[in-house]
């Protein structure tokens, strides 16, 4: 029997595909089915309409919602049914959990580490300076997502978590120490030129 809207015949027999198409459009021609007969290697597009239902669960569905209310949460696929579901409940409804990457890099700095400091308040609301019990005054925060270290032998540690916020805050830190680090030779060489003009001027 026949229940979706659309059917697709394929028989090697044109004749006897031919009279089975229309023998069934004429046993339903009350309903709204169609029914093709491709030729071989004819391409056939069929458009499904379905609803997808998502069902909260765990923190997420402790709270009454209002009509219009905005869901905040992962939606979990499980097979061909949808959930949603807090990050904290993830381990405990399904098979999968998180982990937060702790990442570290270290690179070249010359210049002062409170000219590197009075740039990033410049950029950031909030540059915090680290406890000295543990950094010795030689670290500070940035938006408590990034740590700035200062190293021996001229050089900086940044420390933070993997996120897309504190990636795009990491990339931002380390465009301006080199472009610290640049300007630095430059000033440099200006303040040497200076010297020699004043002496030649002298």
């Amino acid at each position: 029997m026949l229940y979706d809207e659309q059917d697709i015949l394929r028989s090697m027999d044109k004749i006897e595909i031919g009279r089975l198409k229309q023998k069934l459009i004429t046993q339903f021609a009350d309903r709204n089915t169609k029914i093709i007969s491709p030729k071989n290697c004819q391409s056939v597009e069929m458009y499904f309409n379905s609803e997808k239902m998502e069902k909260t669960i765990g923190r997420v569905a402790e709270k009454t919602l209002e009509v219009g209310e905005t869901v905040s949460g992962l939606l979990v696929k499980k097979a061909f049914t949808y959930q949603i579901m807090a990050l904290d409940d993830l381990h405990v409804f399904s098979q999968l959990c998180t982990t937060n990457i702790s990442q570290r890099i270290t690179i070249a700095y010359t210049g002062a580490f409170g000219v590197l400091k009075h740039r990033l308040k410049q950029i950031f609301e909030s540059v915090e300076s680290l406890p000295d019990e543990e950094f010795e005054g030689r670290g500070f925060g940035v938006h408590e997502r990034l740590t700035v270290k200062y190293e021996l032998e001229k050089h900086i540690s940044l420390h933070w978590r993997s996120d897309p916020i504190t990636d795009m805050v990491f990339d931002s830190v380390v465009a301006l120490v080199l472009n610290i680090s640049h300007e630095i030779p430059k000033v440099a060489v200006e303040s040497e030129e200076a010297t020699k003009t004043e002496e030649e001027n002298n």
